[in-house]
């Protein structure tokens, strides 16, 4: 376990140095983030008015009856899993191409993306049909249904890990696409939970650099120093939103990394070839 989260951490660490030659790849989780903001713009006023959120939240003996407040959520939830599925493809078709040896271009990864998109279209129907039935178990119990739900999103977010490598690479429907992460994740799981922690972990030493002016900027702002406060909590803000999209895009290399070694058997450019295949030889 512990020499699998040691590859995992220096897999992440790796991944760092494979985005430093593709810093636009940062680009497709900034234009995620911006189309779903713009979504759930264009959803606030009929979930609002259609009283889906108050429903499900403070009655839910009563959502279940509210067919048109799930049929909004669900709408909301597809368009959301449709455009973040999309970016994320994009993303993992240019980082494919990178450790290939290629030389990714932005278009190369919109590409890869258009080329799967009845294939996306389809798994963002299966992830708002999953997310939809999560939400409606936490919402019939306040306590065992947020206990339930979290587990069962785990143990799906797990299955389903390598879907969209899979997705864009292979060219197959959600139900292949599940079948085919799963027998990845059976090869990898010591490396991709170890990667993820080692992701993890960057993330939120980085996040403090972000948190510090953000709580210095608070106590100025108390104090009456409203303008420099106002700036160090912007700048704390701006921090964390790009540690966001370089963990965003740091996931995407490692996903691709790991699924061109184990699905393919080839090393990833980039990655350190003799760490990783010692790190598989007891699998093949």
């Amino acid at each position: 376990m512990f020499e699998r989260l040691s590859t995992g951490w220096s897999l992440a660490k790796q991944a760092v140095g494979v985005l430093r030659l593709d810093k636009e790849l940062l680009l497709f989780p900034v234009l995620s983030g911006i189309s779903c903001l713009l979504v759930l713009a264009s959803f606030a006023i009929p979930l609002f008015y259609s009283g889906a959120l108050q429903t499900i939240e403070e009655n839910p003996e009563g959502a279940t009856q509210n067919v048109l407040a799930y049929v909004i959520l669900f709408l909301f939830y597809f368009v959301n899993y449709f455009i973040v599925i999309f970016f994320n493809s994009a993303l993992v078709g240019c980082a494919v191409i990178r450790l290939k040896g290629g030389d990714p271009t932005l278009s190369d990864g919109f590409g890869a993306a258009f080329a799967r998109l009845p294939q996306i279209a389809g798994w963002a129907l299966v992830s708002a049909t999953v997310g939809l039935i999560l939400k409606a178990i936490e919402s019939r119990s306040q306590r065992f249904g947020q206990i339930v739900s979290s587990l069962l999103g785990m143990a799906w977010a797990i299955t389903t890990f390598f879907v969209i490598p899979v997705l864009v690479i292979e060219g197959v429907g959600p139900i292949e696409s599940v079948k085919r992460s799963v027998s990845i994740m059976k090869k990898t799981w010591g490396e991709s939970l170890g990667a993820n922690f080692g992701i993890g972990l960057m993330t939120f030493l980085l996040s403090l650099i972000g948190i510090a002016p953000i709580v210095c900027g608070g106590f100025l702002v108390a104090s009456g120093v409203t303008i420099l406060g106002g700036v160090l909590i912007a700048v704390g803000i701006i921090i964390l939103l790009l540690v966001s999209l370089i963990s965003s895009a740091l996931n995407s290399i490692i996903l691709a990394a790991l699924y061109i070694y184990a699905a393919e058997g080839k090393d990833p450019d980039g990655f350190d070839a003799n760490m990783i295949k010692s790190a598989f030889a007891s699998k093949y």
